[in-house]
């Protein structure tokens, strides 16, 4: 692309290098019109409007004078600027002007739709959109420029809105949200976008935020042009607040292709045998697991994903990829966490996402149930890692590679792949260093590839070294293979070793470029960015950015996005052999303390930023040792953690292995919010459980308890309670004795809502009420809204119904002189329970109604739930059930997107009584039952009870004995919880004797 407009005006590919301001005026105008002649008088109208010179003609020759000469310095062809005795044109080809490659791109994505193929349409369409840099020649203030320039913005807003409908088909709603916001911002005044913004909102439930961008644009409308929203807006609104476009796009989406298969490499050489069987097996015998099973750099993962996409036509719903880091420096996934990844492949977001990891298999296979879909499973270990992954049905194909022979796997057809044989290997070092070349010189070509072991990674990289010497014969890199030590002996097979070919790479780069890539050698896996390396090395970032594209240009690291680079699992070893051979003894452990110090300073950073004042003050504080590496990773957020997450987990485990016990546990409990709010339990357990050792040793008491504490959370997340309690209990002790009141404070509340949870509402009002007289004591008007709360949901749960009402009212008042609407919604949802509970149905309902608004306008989900149900019940009770299990449904959807287990059991009981009160008995028996396995296994007595409940009331007319039996079971678990079900149970037994 030679020419861009769409954006400032940029030529010969990079930022425009045309300064004069007249000159960019001229050229604008000539791309502009780009193929026709501009004639000079407009030429004159662009550059001096109403005022132009005697000489403007001359001028302008002038202009297109200097324009041909600035072209030619830049490569292109002065003759591009045609002189005509009308005026001047430019001559573009078909990939020369971005505007030009816009139009045709948008123009093939309407054909896509048109024609039904709405992936492709969103492909194309996206792909045209990302040609924009900004406002169109933005910065040249011509009004002729200006004028026409703006009709190219029009045309981008319509490509955007038409590529908008294409991705609502499609199911993306939540995917545009930020998009669309901004794009109405921006574009007030345009009801397309501010109508699909609602659409989207309305998708994802946030129907009052539909509203309220509606009522905005009518106030826009009203103020700016004096006229009513038009008639399709209106309709829309009317749609909404009708409730029509609540979409059960959170329960069942819409199945939108998903391509995730890495790019297929365009030289693949060899394995043609391979390649067609493994591809008659698939398509004449039916195969659907193929086992691709070889040594390190045997190319498994680049036959596995080039198989992928020859036979891709076949599987068009879903293509997927996962590295399951089986032999990697990361731990090997664990079924959970892989299935998370591919999940989010299928674009299923993170509050969707199970926290029970069963749960989290099961939405796997319910995901593929309707798809025919193609999964690559890379780099396993076992097969006990990869069967809990294996889709059911015969309309999915699974591709798993392995160093190990996956003997277990069910169904799965092994093939071993051998290193190529001589003829492919020198085929393949042909097509990477010239196929000529390689072909003038066959005996050193053969030597070359033997040297190499055959290995197709050791070949590639000889290969790319020829590349980047073309003075070299092949006969040189033949000698020195030969002359060469082999450093990386434990990879060594036979005759073959992978290591002379990173030798000869790695002795190419500058001795700083040398040290650097030794000292990566020691971060744990996964992308790192330029200021990792900085902080390694101990250079400067710009330095460091010198040495990395030093390595990159060497092929020893890859350059896998703007400022992200990884190390292939092999050139890491080698860089850590390399590191322990070569430095000084105290040059690694200096190294990790640098890449602790670091990666602990900006995890800190975040965490200061995201997390509540009253949880700040056991984060660490720190000091950075480099501060201007800290700012810009820190500026991404949650981002980075998402980014390095595996990385951060890994360095928590390394911090203790080496022996940096206190940066351990600070980093653990750094990433504590992060890992907690998505969902990444398995990672805060086993760096909690980490932390919690180091600490113990360091006989760091308040360390200790700090551990004890965020450990807890996952338990409580996972409703293991007892074991939440018994982490929470310890801590308590800890804090009391080294006099940290204010951690004592937090750790009793969260204490009373475990118990609570977990039915001992007794134990659970004994750690509140000494809370409560300690937060009065400190006079924190917000912690005692907090301790408010959790005491009103404890008492509402024993049935403390007038004890529970002084409390919420209490907490209401404090809500509101604090300006808390998170709280405020919480105490008017409880007093709308309480009301309900007491039998004031008709104020109930009302309290009920401006709470559920509330909870929803905060995005409150969880206590959006709650109210759901709360209504659903009375819904019930008022003889409208198929309302009430609309209503428990959505509080299902609820529960199930904040990950909150025992919630989930609640709605699917309160449902299950609802759909027997429509008559459906055997169906409200079977979610009964489900539920009470569940139950049982969370140890949630409550919930147990009323599934044991609801089981007795669906069997008591047609198995009596059966009803009372269940009713005999659930009797003691209410008493125990001395929950006030308990005398409508004895009350059905009474009926049934």
């Amino acid at each position: 692309m030679r020419f861009g407009i769409l954006g400032p005006l940029r030529v010969g590919g990079g930022e425009s290098t045309v300064t004069a301001g007249r000159d960019r005026i001229v050229l604008a105008m000539l791309l502009l019109r780009s193929g026709r002649l501009v004639p000079v008088e407009e030429l004159v109208d662009a550059v001096w409007e109403e005022r132009p010179p005697a000489t403007a003609r001359a001028q302008l020759q002038t202009c297109v004078s200097r324009l041909r000469r600035r072209f030619a310095e830049l490569g292109l062809t002065p003759e591009t600027i045609v002189t005509d005795p009308v005026g001047y044109g430019i001559r573009t080809g078909p990939t020369d002007l971005d505007a030009e490659i816009f139009a045709r791109g948008v123009e093939a994505a309407r054909a896509a739709v048109a024609s039904g193929r709405l992936a492709d349409a969103r492909e194309r369409f996206r792909a045209a959109l990302a040609l924009w840099r900004g406002p169109a020649l933005g910065g040249i203030p011509s009004r002729s420029v200006r004028r026409r320039a703006q009709a190219l913005d029009e045309q981008r807003l319509t490509a955007l809105e038409e590529c908008v409908d294409v991705e609502l088909r499609l199911g993306q709603a939540a995917e545009l949200l930020e998009e669309l916001t901004e794009s109405v911002d921006q574009h007030p005044l345009r009801e397309r976008l501010r109508g699909q913004l609602m659409l989207a909102l309305s998708s994802v439930g946030r129907q009052a935020d539909a509203l309220a961008v509606y009522r905005e644009g009518r106030r826009i409308y009203a103020d700016e042009l004096g006229i009513e929203p038009g008639a399709e807006l209106q309709e829309l609104h009317q749609r909404v607040l009708a409730g029509d476009l609540a979409l059960a796009g959170r329960e069942i989406r819409p199945v939108a292709p998903v391509r995730s298969l890495p790019r297929a490499i365009g030289d693949f050489t060899g394995r043609q045998e391979t390649v067609a069987r493994l591809v008659k097996e698939i398509e004449e015998d039916g195969t659907r697991i193929q086992l691709i099973d070889g040594m390190a750099g045997s190319g498994k993962t680049t036959l596995a994903v080039h198989v992928a996409t020859a036979l891709a036509d076949r599987y068009p719903d879903a293509q997927l990829f996962v590295d399951l880091h089986g032999h990697s420096e990361r731990s090997p996934l664990t079924p959970a966490t892989a299935v998370a990844a591919l999940l989010r492949q299928l674009g299923v977001p993170a509050e969707r996402m199970p926290v029970d990891p069963d749960d989290r298999l099961a939405l796997w296979r319910t995901e593929l149930a309707g798809r025919r879909a193609l999964v690559v499973l890379d780099n396993a270990a076992t097969a006990d890692q990869v069967a809990p992954l294996l889709p059911n049905g015969s309309h999915c194909l699974v591709l798993i590679t392995s160093r190990r022979r996956l003997v277990g796997v069910d169904e799965g057809r092994p093939s071993s792949l051998p290193v190529l044989d001589a003829d492919e290997a020198v085929e393949l070092l042909g097509r990477v260093a010239g196929a000529e070349r390689v072909a003038a010189e066959p005996e050193a070509a053969a030597e070359v590839a033997r040297r190499c072991g055959h290995l197709p990674l050791a070949i590639r990289l000889a290969g790319a070294r020829l590349a980047h010497r073309p003075h070299w014969r092949v006969a040189d890199l033949a000698e020195r293979l030969v002359a060469g030590a082999g450093p990386l002996a434990e990879l060594a097979a036979g005759q073959r070793s992978v290591g002379q070919a990173f030798a000869l790479s790695y002795a190419q780069v500058s001795p700083p470029a040398q040290r650097l890539f030794r000292l990566l050698g020691l971060y744990p896996g996964g992308r790192l960015d330029s200021e990792v390396a900085a902080a390694l090395a101990e250079l400067p970032r710009t330095e460091t950015q010198d040495l990395l594209d030093e390595l990159v240009d060497a092929h020893l690291a890859e350059e896998v996005q703007p400022g992200r680079y990884r190390l292939h699992d092999l050139l890491r070893e080698y860089a850590r052999l390399l590191l322990d051979a070569g430095e000084r003894p105290n040059e690694r452990h200096a190294a990790l303390e640098r890449l602790l110090d670091h990666q602990l300073s900006v995890a800190v950073a975040i965490a200061r930023a995201i997390e509540a004042a009253g949880s700040r003050r056991t984060i660490p504080v720190r000091t950075p040792s480099r501060p201007d590496l800290v700012a810009a990773p820190a500026a991404e957020g949650v981002a980075w953690f998402e980014e390095n997450l595996a990385a951060l987990t890994a360095l928590v485990r390394l911090a203790e292995e080496e022996g940096f016990p206190t940066q351990c546990w600070q980093l653990a409990r750094a990433c504590w919010r992060f890992n907690f709010d998505s969902g990444h339990l398995d990672e805060l357990i086993e760096t909690h459980t980490i932390g919690l050792r180091v600490a113990e040793r360091l006989g760091d008491e308040a360390a200790v308890a700090v551990m004890l504490n965020y450990l807890s959370s996952a338990y409580f997340r996972l409703a293991r309670f007892p074991e939440a309690i018994s982490s929470m209990e310890v801590a308590l002790d800890l804090r009391r004795r080294l006099g940290l009141r204010g951690d004592v404070l937090s750790t009793l509340w969260n204490l009373g809502i475990s118990y609570a949870a977990n039915g001992d509402f007794r134990q659970g009002k004994a750690k509140f009420d000494e809370a409560l007289g300690m937060v009065t004591g400190l006079g924190d008007a917000h912690e005692l809204t907090n301790l408010q709360n959790n005491l009103c949901f404890a008492l509402i749960g024993w049935g403390r119904y007038d004890e529970a009402l002084r409390t919420a009212r209490q907490h209401l008042m404090l809500a509101r002189q604090t300006k808390d609407m998170r709280q405020t919604g919480n105490a008017i949802g409880h007093l709308g329970m309480i009301r309900h509970r007491m039998g004031d149905l008709g104020p109930a309902r009302r309290i009920l109604r401006i709470a559920l608004h509330l909870k929803r306008h905060g995005g409150n989900r969880f206590g959006e739930g709650e109210v759901l149900n709360e209504i659903g019940v009375m819904e019930r009770v008022a003889g409208r059930p198929e309302r009430a299990t609309a209503l428990h449904r959505d509080a299902l959807v609820a529960m199930m997107e904040v990950g909150d287990r025992v919630g989930q059991c609640a709605s699917r009981n309160l449902m299950a009584r609802a759909i027997r009160d429509q008559g459906d008995v055997a169906s409200a028996l079977d979610l009964h039952r489900r539920v009470l396995a569940d139950a049982t296994r969370l140890r949630v007595r409550y919930e147990q009870a009323r599934a044991l409940e609801g089981i007795a009331r669906c069997l008591r007319d047609t198995d009596p004995a059966a009803a009372r039996a269940h009713l005999i079971r659930a009797l003691p678990l209410f008493r125990q919880i001395e929950s006030p079900d308990q005398h409508e149970v004895e009350r059905l037994l009474t009926e049934l004797d």
